[in-house]
């Protein structure tokens, strides 16, 4: 269980760096510390999560030893129902929220993940590095062709943008967490699943990785497209509008970006490099949390209450926009100054999780989510 209870607080953390992004100060408003901490969490907390979406996935379908026969066509339905549910949640919070939500995307890459549950984990490691080395510069191609007009025809049909302004198009293409590319990240965190996360020689050959493909990756950037090669766009375009929405910083290539932009490594920039070093950074903070909470007993029992949040982070995710809504005041927008509200949404959700955990095993939607699966025992 100790390299499990590293998962759970890499998912807390995770989901409080989205906090960060949704709820902090925008990065134009921090310097020293402040700055560094809002950059690392402008995209990498939600590619953390994607990966550990992935690792979520090979959970159900057995992970180590995949389920076969009756068992993994059961654990199959289980994830083919979340991905269903996921995405009528997501779409849900959308009409609310706007595009910034990723549980909708998360249904999908749930969808395209199941053909490959039963695959080893050099077989995913390599098929997560060839999309992140083709997907974006198919992902710029294809947007050059999804011109305005061409998007607004295809969306004049689409069941989902009329409800929700996210359609099948923001989903797979255009959207804050495009398929196109995110699922590289879904299939990485599969990959880790698939390893002995408690063996120490696993742990020191992943760690070599992660410090690699982040160093590679930053560098050649670089090295190629000068002093503003990782610099965010978070802040470049307009808000997404809604409650609690963040700035919009679509994980696309937009087409009326240059091909010289495919050079840079931004957060959401969503380029091979992008893609690279921030499954990179996932990697480190995964097998950091996991090695942390196996070796540093103490450190595991302090950090309990923060493990609890990652327990549940479905409902510690949904929880922080509903409570936004009933806000007086608004938070995460571009004139906030203050770290106040962060704080005081981290300190309430480790307290609700905490509280919660003394007397359930799930969180609340996580319960409803599980709840939603158990139809998948009676496919034969």
């Amino acid at each position: 269980m100790g390299r499990l209870v590293g998962v759970d607080l890499a998912r807390a953390l995770a989901v409080f760096g989205m906090y960060v992004v949704h709820i902090g100060p925008p990065l134009s408003a921090t310097d020293g510390v402040a700055s560094w901490v809002r950059y690392m969490a402008d995209g990498h907390s939600s590619v953390l999560f994607a990966t550990l979406a992935g690792f979520s996935v090979m959970l159900i379908a057995g992970r180590r030893e995949p389920k076969t026969g009756l068992a993994g066509r059961q654990a199959r339905a289980r994830i083919a129902i979340r991905a269903v549910v996921l995405l009528a949640l997501g779409t849900a919070m959308a009409m609310e929220y706007g595009g910034v939500i990723i549980l909708g995307f998360y249904g999908v890459y749930f969808l395209l993940a199941l053909p490959l549950v039963r695959l080893r984990a050099r077989t995913l490691a390599i098929i997560a590095l060839s999309l992140a080395l083709v997907t974006p510069q198919l992902a710029f191609a294809l947007n050059s062709l999804l011109t305005e007009s061409v998007q607004r025809s295809i969306n004049t049909y689409d069941p989902l943008h009329r409800l929700s302004e996210v359609g099948v198009l923001d989903l797979l293409f255009t959207g804050f967490y495009p398929t196109i590319t995110w699922i590289a990240f879904v299939i990485a965190g599969m990959a880790l699943a698939r390893l002995d996360l408690s063996a120490v020689a696993v742990q020191w050959r992943l760690a070599a990785l992660g410090a690699a493909l982040t160093v590679t990756a930053y560098g050649m950037s670089l090295l190629l497209a000068g002093k503003d090669a990782l610099r965010s766009t978070a802040e470049d375009g307009p808000s997404s509008g809604g409650s609690g929405s963040m700035p919009l910083d679509s994980g696309s290539l937009e087409s009326h970006f240059p091909a010289s932009s495919l050079l840079t490594a931004g957060p959401h920039s969503g380029t091979t490099f992008d893609i690279i070093g921030s499954v990179g950074v996932a990697i480190l903070v995964i097998v950091g949390a996991t090695v942390a909470m196996d070796r540093l007993p103490r450190l595991r029992r302090l950090a309990t209450p923060v493990i609890a949040v990652g327990t549940m982070s479905l409902t510690a995710y949904v929880g922080h926009f509903l409570v936004q809504s009933t806000l007086p005041i608004a938070v995460g927008t571009s004139s906030q100054q203050s770290w106040v509200p962060l704080l005081l949404f981290v300190l309430g959700a480790i307290v609700f999780a905490t509280t919660w955990s003394r007397f359930f095993r799930r969180g609340p939607l996580e319960y409803l989510l599980n709840a939603a699966t158990k139809p998948a025992k009676h496919i034969r």
